[in-house]
């Protein structure tokens, strides 16, 4: 079977250095989607799935600090990298205060460039229960489909909406660990308040249903603080 290759979004200004970093990359059989300003990136990021993002801070429609935090908060679970020639140290700062799980400076051996992002989706892969190749999730008796955001299992398929299969995911991405409603309603509603809040009990008492039938999984309230989907794997 052919292995699904690594898809990376690459936000790059300068067109000419983002066409050698695209050919490079792609001889090392990564599938890339070349893009130079942030509302392309933006846009591509509605239609397409992407494992990692690499971005430049200096964009002509804006900054890439602030593309990032639209990214942390519209596709939470998308780890993102700075490759820039912003290099002070408060520049540095900043990239990894936004979320970012890496910060390299320019100009950058692309062999060296290669396996860094090699190194940092390694450390990223879930604990447990995850197909990368795929974008499928076990848990229990399910079989979670991010891409189609499906849940199948017990001989019935329930489609979720975006919201579901993000908070979902979120959740199976920490099982076994509180997720607290700050952190919950900032990755996925980019806000934490009252409104927002309700909501996501609504959504949380979805997901209940839909996972009802088998016993081994269950997300527990933790009074004021937030949630923690269990799965026992005994």
């Amino acid at each position: 079977m052919e292995t699904k290759k690594i898809s990376i979004l690459l936000v790059e200004d300068d067109p000419t250095l983002g066409y050698l970093l695209k050919e490079y990359l792609s001889m090392k059989d990564f599938s890339i989607t070349l893009t130079t300003t942030a509302k392309d990136a933006l846009k591509s990021l509605e239609n397409h799935f992407y494992d990692l993002a690499i971005l430049d801070v200096m964009l002509v429609d804006g900054d890439g600090f602030e593309l990032a935090k639209s990214i942390r908060n519209l596709h939470p679970q998308l780890p993102f990298i700075f490759l820039t020639a912003r290099s002070l140290k408060v520049d540095v700062l900043k990239g990894f205060s936004i979320g970012a799980i890496d910060y390299l400076k320019k100009p950058i051996d692309e062999e060296e460039l290669v396996v860094r992002i090699k190194s940092l989706l390694s450390r990223l892969e879930p604990k447990s229960g995850v197909n990368r190749e795929s974008q499928e999730y076990s848990l229990g008796i399910f079989r979670f489909h991010v891409l189609n955001q499906q849940l199948d299992g017990n001989g019935r398929s329930v489609s979720l909406t975006k919201r579901e299969s993000e908070l979902l995911k979120y959740l199976l991405m920490h099982q076994n660990n509180l997720c607290t409603h700050k952190e919950i309603l900032t990755h996925l509603w980019g806000k934490n308040d009252y409104f927002n809040k309700k909501s996501l009990n609504v959504f949380i008492s979805h997901l209940r249903k839909y996972l009802q039938d088998d016993p081994t999984i269950s997300i527990e309230n933790i009074h004021k603080q937030g949630f923690i989907l269990k799965i026992d794997n005994a």
